[in-house]
């Protein structure tokens, strides 16, 4: 049977999008990629014109979101995220319920306002010290930490790119534009009935070892301590891994040095050669103890060169790092830095047999040791968290008044429509780099270049969906379904369907597909689009049952010492909660009631 031709377009169109969802499921590239091999089909077949993707760089939302991204930079860069959380970190001992909603709280306040990621990324070291402050693990306040600057992002229309990008599809569809805080109702309800549910239903999440456990015992100052095997040492011609002194319960070989080559990857077989330097970790006790038995010096086994102190620290992998697609092996890091790595953790994974040839990925969390102002120097030149403790940063905290006032006259210009909210973006981007809040560099690393991109590709697949009139095909199947039920229930539809697609694949290329669907069953049952819209904002949002789905769950996920169904515990919780506030107020800010 020969295909309809006014049905082609459709069809490879709806096929294209299936597949591509597939695709992002399966994690088959990058979704930027993906989005951009969807679109480089489209062109070829003829679907998209070469001015139909030029024109989807002039968007709104892409020029809003890469401008938010600086003003969010400037307000990371002056220190006016840190103040808030060190005030938390110093209160969390005395008061550590009340600790948790302002901790929870303030990630879900500042995530109204600026990029969610480095707010996660700034406050998973904060949330790590409230854990041990209060006899917590870890575990038990990460995930919350993301939820919560998820939830944040529901409360204002720049809080989170899904919002923009549904304004922008909305827009395309002849809706009016939303205002910044229109959907405000919907998520401060939601954040703060969801930060409630969080406080009652905690314990269930599980006690996790972060990866700093893999070192073993860690009380106690630790040192590394190098020492040269001399000519007439007992230890000449011995395995490495064999010789007592070196291999003990607190004392650790790590790296043998042969001139200037490290052989610390094959260390299983090394034998040791007159001059090689042994590289031990261990506490000061065990370097007394060493030397009191004559293996540092007096008796030509070892001759002591140096000694450091030492820490094992947990380095995150987030998405501005300069060290993201680069190998362990290529980074050097004993030669640039004098530190070296333990363990790569990716997905829950430990990548022990592979970590030094993997490139790094955003999310991965490195087990690092070396001297604590080594690792403070190789986290801060690359752009990494140091998960085990707030960051020592040489923040311009004189400039903190300026970002916040800044921050504040975009929100206020585009609440009050004085300048349409790109405008007022873009204003306020070059106002944090004239006033020297963040500087060029520092800019240019904080926008998250996957994220427009994957906008851009998307925006692109969504005009081909107007060409087509895929979504009206889309629509005309399901309206037969849902005529007759209440307009709630068809609102709820749209919502659990957006969900349910948001868990599985990325959440704007969700926003992009769903948008215009659902405005066309809106449109075809009679109904006001405006709430069906709002529904698919905060349900594209709301990704809490997988660690995959948003970027922040995927920075937790690791940090934490997570399992992939832990997410699922407390996942299903903040959906059901989200959905149950969303159903509530949608109805009575946006009536369902005839166009």
């Amino acid at each position: 049977m020969a295909l309809d031709p006014d049905m082609l377009g459709p069809t490879l169109t709806g096929a294209l999008i299936i597949a591509m969802f597939v695709a992002f499921a399966r994690e088959w590239r990058t979704p930027e990629v993906i989005a951009g091999l969807g679109v480089a089909v489209l062109l070829a077949a003829g679907i998209l014109e070469t001015p139909d993707v030029l024109a989807v760089l002039s968007s709104p939302a892409i020029a809003t979101i890469a401008a938010m991204f600086v003003v969010s930079a400037g307000l990371v860069r002056t220190g006016a995220v840190d103040r808030f959380a060190r005030f938390a970190t110093n209160r969390a001992k005395t008061r550590p319920a009340l600790a948790f909603f302002a901790f929870l709280g303030a990630a879900a306040a500042m995530s109204a306002f600026m990029n969610n990621t480095p707010v996660v990324m700034l406050m998973i070291p904060v949330a790590v010290q409230i854990a041990r402050q209060t006899g917590q693990a870890s575990s038990q306040l990460l995930i919350p930490l993301s939820y919560a600057a998820i939830l944040g992002g529901t409360c204002t229309l720049i809080g989170t790119s899904t919002n923009l990008l549904v304004d922008t599809v909305a827009r395309d569809q002849g809706l009016q534009p939303f205002g910044i805080f229109e959907i405000a109702p919907v998520g401060i309800v939601a954040a703060t009935v969801g930060i409630c549910a969080m406080f009652v239903a905690r314990r269930i999440l599980p006690v996790r070892q972060d990866m700093a456990s893999l070192g073993g015992g860690q009380q106690g100052r630790r040192f590394i301590v190098q020492a040269v095997i001399d000519e007439g040492s007992p230890h000449v011609g011995a395995r490495a891994r064999e010789v007592i002194a070196f291999n003990q319960p607190e004392r650790r070989i790590i790296d043998v040095l042969r001139g200037d080559l490290s052989l610390r990857r094959d260390l299983d077989n090394v034998i040791l050669d007159p001059g090689d330097i042994v590289v031990l970790r261990s506490p000061v006790a065990e370097i007394l103890s060493m030397k009191e038995e004559g293996q540092l010096g007096g008796d030509r086994r070892l001759q002591q060169t140096g000694a450091r102190s030492s820490a094992l620290v947990e380095i995150l992998i987030g998405p501005d790092a300069r060290v993201l697609g680069r190998t362990l092996r290529h980074l050097r890091l004993r030669r640039r830095y004098g530190i070296y790595p333990i363990a790569l953790h990716r997905g829950g994974t430990n990548m022990a047999d592979r970590f030094e040839t993997t490139p790094l990925a955003v999310g991965d969390t490195l087990l690092i040791e070396g001297a604590p102002e080594d690792l403070s120097r190789f986290a801060e030149e690359n752009g990494l968290v140091n998960v085990s403790q707030p960051a020592e940063r040489g923040f311009r905290r004189d400039k903190a008044p300026l970002a916040i006032g800044i921050a504040l006259a975009v929100v206020v210009a585009a609440a009050l429509n004085i300048v349409p909210i790109a405008g007022a973006a873009m204003i306020g981007a070059v106002l944090v780099l004239v006033t020297r809040c963040v500087e060029a560099d520092e800019a240019v690393q904080a926008v998250d270049w996957r994220v427009l991109g994957l906008i851009a590709g998307m925006l692109a697949i969504g005009t081909a969906m107007q060409k087509t009139a895929l979504a009206d095909i889309v629509v005309g199947a399901i309206e037969p379904w849902l005529m007759g039920l209440a307009p709630i229930v068809a609102l709820a539809c749209v919502y659990l369907l957006t969900t349910v697609l948001t868990e599985l694949v990325t959440n704007n290329a969700v926003a992009v597909i769903v948008t215009p669907v659902a405005i066309g069953l809106a449109t075809a049952l009679g109904l006001d689009p405006r709430p069906f819209v709002v529904a698919v904002m905060i349900a594209a949002s709301a990704s809490f049952i997988t660690p995959i789905g948003y970027q922040t769950n995927t920075l937790v996920y690791n940090a934490g010492g997570y399992r992939f169904t832990d997410f699922l515990r407390l996942g299903l919780i903040m959906d059901a909660t989200t959905f149950v506030s969303a159903m509530a107020i949608i109805p009575l800010i946006w009536p369902l009631v005839p166009a």
